[in-house]
């Protein structure tokens, strides 16, 4: 009798990229996290200034100004793809790949 070990294993494939939908989804919530933080800057700002804690807000304003465009940034790009012992090239002498010239006197006609 066959045990369950000894059955057709399934296939993992390690290096396999996340779906698309996958990738979507989280550049979405990379992307809500951030304007979070920057609604958070705007609201810390605000209460900042009618407090008059003076050294606060330019801090706020340099995180409403640079998580957009950082957010939008990273919210495009995908993510880094994974080394793998396929892609690698191991090069270990300069090929000479020109063609040799033929030798002087000799003619080849067709």
């Amino acid at each position: 009798m066959r045990t369950r070990s000894h059955r057709h294993a399934v296939p993992v494939i390690t290096a396999a990229e996340p779906s698309q939908v996958d990738q979507l989804r989280s550049r979405q919530r990379r992307y809500l996290l951030m304007m979070g933080l920057r609604l958070l800057c705007l609201l810390t700002g605000a209460v900042a200034y009618r407090l008059h804690v003076v050294w606060l807000i330019p801090v706020c304003v340099v995180g409403m100004v640079a998580l957009p465009w950082m957010a939008v940034m990273i919210a495009n790009d995908r993510p880094p793809l994974k080394r793998s012992r396929f892609r690698e090239v191991h090069v270990d002498a300069p090929v000479d790949r020109a063609i040799e010239a033929a030798p002087e006197g000799r003619v080849i006609d067709q």
